[in-house]
Formats: C-alpha cells, sequence, structure tokens
C-alpha cells in the first residue's frame, strides 16, 4: 500500500479514473476535515478475482459511543467511475478486534449501508459519507476488542476445550457446592 501525499496524488492518479479532477477535489476535501484519513494508491482485487489499481482513503474516523470516543479503522476505495459509482469500504480490525456483523457490516468487515446502495452522484460525496458513517457506528460499531488476541506472544491464551478439566464456582455465601447442585456440561 502507497500513501501518497495529496501534493503527489494528481501525478499518480491513474489515468483510468474517468473523473479525475472530482476525485481530486473530493479527497482533498475530505482530507481538510479528516486529518486521520491518508489517501493511498494500491492494488484491489474484487470478488470476481479482477485486480485494478485504485485510489483509495485509509485511517480512522472518530466515533462516540456510550459517551467513550473510539477510532474506527477504515478504507474506502474508489473505483474508476467515481464519483459517478460509490466508493467500497471496509472497516479494518486491528489484531486486538474482531469485526461485529450487523445489517451495516458483513463478516468480512464490508460496510453495507443505504447511503452506498442509493449513491447518486450530484447527491453523495465522500465528506457526508463519513458522516452518515459516523452516526451508524455511533449506535452499532462495527468493531470490538478480541477477548484472545491471536498473537501468540500475548499475555492473554484462550484455552482449548481439551486443556479446561474443571471449572471452579463460588456462592455468595461461601458454602461449598453439594453433589446435587453440579451440571454436566
Amino acid at each position: 500500500m502507497t500513501v501518497t501525499p495529496v501534493r503527489d496524488l494528481k501525478r499518480v492518479l491513474p489515468r483510468t479514473y474517468c473523473h479525475r479532477r472530482e476525485v481530486l477535489s473530493e479527497i482533498s476535501t475530505v482530507l481538510s476535515q479528516h486529518q486521520s484519513l491518508q489517501p493511498v494508491l494500491d492494488r484491489f482485487v474484487f470478488n470476481d478475482g479482477t485486480a485494478r489499481t485504485l485510489v483509495g482513503l485509509t485511517g480512522t474516523i472518530e466515533v462516540f459511543y456510550e459517551g467513550k470516543r473510539y477510532n474506527i479503522s477504515v478504507s474506502l476505495w474508489l473505483k474508476e467511475s467515481y464519483p459517478r459509482t460509490a466508493p467500497i469500504c471496509y472497516v479494518k480490525p486491528t489484531p486486538e478486534m474482531v469485526i461485529v456483523a450487523s445489517r451495516h457490516v458483513n463478516g468480512s468487515g464490508e460496510i453495507l449501508m443505504p447511503y452506498l446502495d442509493e449513491w447518486t452522484h450530484m447527491q453523495c460525496d465522500l465528506h457526508s459519507l463519513i458522516q452518515v458513517m459516523k452516526v451508524v457506528f455511533s449506535e452499532v460499531p462495527p468493531l470490538r476488542m478480541c477477548l484472545y488476541p491471536k498473537d501468540s506472544g500475548s499475555a492473554y491464551h484462550k484455552p482449548s476445550v481439551e486443556e479446561i478439566s474443571h471449572v471452579m464456582l463460588d456462592r455468595e455465601d461461601d458454602l461449598p457446592f453439594s453433589e446435587h447442585n453440579e451440571t454436566v456440561c
């Protein structure tokens, strides 16, 4: 993934983009208002296996959930027909995070919103899309911390079923559980 400074974006934006001036204008507008996003130029593989070099924005958007601020990592990929077609958008979990599938985000992290489905040139733009994401993700966050990170060097260890021989339960009255209160799982 090549992070591209805005001043160089005009030079490196592939000629295959049909509406280069609009793409550059929208990216500049978004970057002036969302400093945590960066323009990138990278190979994007579509679901059908074809690959194209696309420009995108990657970074975080700030979301407030239950009074706390969270930075949601996203990638917004602009197809060559943008802004006539909606961007392809994903949430990008860090190794400590997992995707929370919902009606707005599938299990692969693809963002699915009516705003994208109903994308209309001249009525929809990247800045508005980000505002919609902030509102939606404030209601249902698309990512959460993982209880057992995948990193093997982590201090956490998720035991397998074979490693669990018994579970100790404490009663509120500090009396031991009798045989009749036990549950076999």
